[in-house]
């Protein structure tokens, strides 16, 4: 969403239009390299290894000249001449045969699921990056290499170095400036002078708060001759609540925060909690061990209050929002895609360390062995965080309430059900009095339906579906509806607990009306197969008004068997009521009952009769009134533990149907250096992990933090490999600075506040970002800091800058994406002009103005 907005000038809007055309074009040029190798790592080489490897390896006689277990291998090609054309797919050899479009066919059992190969064509996009300079033979063995690894400096206990002195005594006014000042030293390099005091306000406020200075704020500053002048103002930035909003931002960017699944844009409608909880937390400067404990266990952590408890389990949500496809029906292959999505954020978000490139084999190149993976995999996926058999769903539980609220809703729930349990009498009185049911036209309960009955009430749904009883006749307490909205993103699934296995006729039952959907998809899933039928919900059903067939099926009774509604691809109201599952032999009497039941006029009814009638339309329209009108429950996206924790086994080459070894459920090895806690046999372990991650005995979470908080105020990290400490990844420029400013930053209580105030009232922040020759020239990249990095803007602050200086930034903060009224759509536009953080971030459907300047990737 790119806003016009009034700037003081028009060469300065143009200069930002010509800007976002310029990055538009071009930020492709800025992606990272690191991301194109965790692709290569997580989706290519799996791949490689389980269907290629055995034909194009060193290990197997090699087909047609060719070896995939290299970066050399596919670089000379085969007999067929090249394999690859990096960044070309259409000119590939290898795709044309994945795609098997052509005479050769590969793999040759069978082509793979569309969505590895899509995978391969991206890679191929991405100029097929691949880090395997030598041929994969057999992985080193991560255990043994375990206690050599210990040597790497990211692993050794995080130590106080000696502070040190430094030839220019004057110029240093803090520890971190004499062990900048020693590293420029050993360079015969000197610091660079001060930025202006125009500058440094400037670069303080878009710092701290990420949005520029006001006139009047510069002017105070510039008139004030304090000594702590400079102290005042980062104080005062520090306790703004806009400091939560920009550093909350820094961390729902590693925390890869967004409110959709990229597949179909499933929308999390209540992901917003979590945003607000991060930027609460650092504007509350919550320690940081305790914040992250509360991502990781936040559920099963003590609290003292409703209040309390319920932020620890909004703290959750982070491990719900991973990008995963619902829709997999290997439901075990996508458990453990989510628990790879987890490790991957607590891996590389907390610790900078590449554990999911231990899923398949041993880590290439850090002393990460795959029983550590799973070790750690074992722990999450005791937690149980989807809750659906076939188009899957995250889970959503009621946010606890203090005593008050807790009592509000308790006896609005009463009321509901004394209404309904009302309803439930009356029916059985009209039944008693005319020994039917309900004439047609009215209700029907599922007791009174033959065969197995799946109410709307008992579907799985995804998205956002609308209870009514507007239309009659319908069965149990009405109908669902997707609110004519969010095509393609709602589906409703009608699972049945079927008695024994054979052929069952499948009917669906919706009320039709003017304004329902033509072409509504409904799929049928069993022993057969999968059928599509497209039902027409205008026209009337046509067995008992009710019910249309769908057809007949067989049922294994432990085999897959449900049947899916979808509003993809539909206009109008898309309608589900039931989904009746009748046994064949029972399908013709029922269906010659109704036709009887059609032919027959109804009996007149007597007065007793009608005045039931009226009387239930009556408690109905009560129900739905006090439905609509009254107080909902607030939700979040959390996990629940499983009752009856176990450990995992290995999955060999990340085949979770290939059995390895059991693997007790554990942590880091070569990062555990103190005796790590104990994981009870009745706990899945997540508590226990969260104790590990925070301990100040774990040599990287302190760092890495550290170095985070760095590189957000310096523009690169004292390690520019910010997620990845491993050896792959950069040394430190500054490795006694980065080992003393996390041990005094756990010293602290750490408190982030207090380490990015340390930070700040430092010479070499104020340093100024003017050429510095000699620096230049020893020193290109700067990693000594002779002066500040030059920094553009972020696409967020560039925004907020736009609406502050223009005067329509709205100051509102917090609250749900959604209106109460709203449902959650993917084609949802946010019009306000709040800060960037309160934006909404659907995968697929990034504002133009954040894409065209580098946002970052959910």
């Amino acid at each position: 969403m790119i806003r016009t907005i009034q700037l003081p000038g028009a060469c300065g809007f143009a200069l930002i239009l010509a800007l976002t055309v310029f990055f538009a074009n071009c930020r492709e040029l800025l992606a990272d390299d690191s991301a194109d190798i965790a692709f290569f790592e997580k989706r290519i080489r799996p791949v490689l290894v389980e269907h290629c490897y055995a034909c194009h390896s060193g290990g197997a006689k090699i087909k047609g000249g060719l070896r995939l277990d290299s970066r050399d291998g596919w670089a000379r090609g085969g007999d067929s001449g090249d394999v690859l054309v990096p960044g070309k797919p259409g000119e590939s050899l290898l795709i044309e045969a994945l795609r098997s479009e052509g005479d050769l066919k590969m793999p040759p059992k069978g082509k793979l699921p569309a969505n590895i190969v899509a995978d391969f064509e991206e890679w191929v996009k991405r100029g097929a990056p691949d880090p395997r300079k030598q041929a994969d033979g057999k992985s080193h063995d991560g255990a043994n290499s375990i206690a050599g690894g210990r040597g790497h400096w990211a692993y050794r206990p995080v130590a106080e170095p000696p502070i040190p002195k430094g030839r220019d005594t004057a110029w240093a006014r803090t520890s971190i400036d004499r062990f900048v000042q020693s590293r420029l030293d050993a360079e015969g390099l000197a610091p660079g002078p001060p930025a202006d005091r125009e500058v440094l306000i400037r670069r303080l406020s878009f710092d701290l708060v990420g949005l520029p200075p006001s006139p009047q704020a510069i002017d105070d500053f510039l008139a004030d001759d304090a000594e702590n002048a400079w102290e005042k103002l980062v104080d005062r930035l520090l306790d703004a609540p806009e400091f939560g909003e920009r550093w909350g931002r820094h961390w729902l960017d590693v925390a890869r925060f967004a409110e959709s699944l990229t597949l179909r844009g499933f929308v999390f409608k209540h992901a917003w909690r979590y945003r607000d909880y991060v930027i609460d937390a650092f504007n509350r400067d919550l320690p940081y061990d305790q914040f992250l404990s509360e991502q990781v266990a936040g559920d099963l952590l003590a609290a003292e209050s409703a209040a309390e408890r319920g932020r620890r389990l909004v703290a959750t949500t982070v491990l719900v929002l991973g990008n995963t496809n619902l829709e997999e029906q290997d439901k075990q292959q996508l458990e453990m895609d989510l628990v790879d999505e987890q490790l991957d954020l607590i891996g590389r978000g907390f610790l900078a360390q590449t554990i999911t490139c231990a899923r398949c084999h041993d880590h290439k190149f850090d002393p990460i062995p795959t029983r550590d993976y799973y070790a750690l995999a074992g722990i999450l996926k005791n937690a149980k965080t989807l809750d659906h058999e076939n188009v899957s769903k995250w889970i959503e539980a009621p946010l606890p309430l203090d005593a008050e609220r807790e009592a509000v809703f308790r006896l609005h729930e009463e009321e509901l059900a004394a209404v309904q349990g009302q309803i439930r009498k009356l029916h059985g009185e009209v039944k008693r009095l005319t020994g039917t049911p309900v004439a047609a036209g009215q209700i029907l309960l599922v007791k009174d339906l033959p065969g197995i009955v799946v109410d709307d009430a008992a579907a799985k749904r995804v998205g956002e579906w609308q209870h009514s009883q507007h239309t009659r006749p319908y069965i149990g307490d009405g109908y669902l509806h997707d609110m004519d909205g969010g095509k393609g993103d709602k589906t409703l699934t009608f699972d049945p607990d079927l008695p024994k296995t054979g052929r069952y006729e499948v009917r669906l039952a919706y009320t039709p009306g003017g304004n329902r959907a033509e072409e509504v998809p409904v799929t049928v899933f069993s022993a057969d197969g999968e059928k599509t039928i497209v039902v027409n919900e205008r026209k009337p059903p046509p067995i008992d008004g009710r019910f249309i067939t769908l057809g007949e099926y067989r049922f294994e009774r432990d085999g897959q068997s449900f049947v899916i509604v979808s509003n993809l691809g539909t206009k109008g109201h898309v309608i589900a009521d039931a989904v009746q599952f009748l046994p064949v032999e029972a399908a013709g009497a029922a269906a010659g009952a109704g036709k009887n039941e059609q032919e027959q006029p109804a009996p007149s009814e007597s007065d007793e009769v009608q005045r039931l009638r009226n009387e239930i339309k009556r408690l109905e329209q009560d129900a739905q009134s006090r439905k609509a009108k009254g107080p909902k429950r607030p939700m979040v996206m959390t996990l629940t533990e499983l009752p009856e924790p176990h450990d995992l086994f290995v999955h060999i080459r990340g085949s979770v149907h290939n059995r390895g070894p059991d693997v007790p459920r554990g942590f880091l090895e070569v990062a555990s250096f103190k005796s790590a806690p104990a994981i009870p046999a009745a706990e899945g372990g997540r508590r226990q992990l969260a104790e590990w991650i925070a301990s100040r005995d774990n040599p990287l979470t302190a760092r890495v933090i550290v170095n985070r908080t760095w590189h957000w105020l310096f523009g690169a990290g004292i390690v520019r490999t910010t997620d990845n400490f491993g050896t792959t990844g950069e040394a430190p420029s500054h490795p006694e600075l980065l080992d003393h400013l996390a041990l005094t930053f756990m010293e602290d209580g750490w408190s982030i506040k207090k380490l990015v105030r340390r930070i700040v009232l430092s010479r070499t922040y104020e340093l100024s970002s003017r050429d510095h020759p000699r620096g230049r020239a020893v020193d290109p990249d700067n990693r000594l800091v002779c002066r500040a990095n030059r920094r553009r803007l972020d696409a967020e602050c560039l925004r907020d800058a736009m609406l502050s200086i223009s005067g329509t930034l709205k100051a509102e903060q917090g609250g749900a994406t959604f209106p109460d009224d709203l449902a959650a759509d993917y084609g949802y536009v946010d019009k306000s002009d709040r800060r960037s953080v309160y934006v909404p971030v659907f995968r697929n459907a990034i504002p133009e103005i954040f894409e065209a300047f580098d946002f970052a990737d959910s």
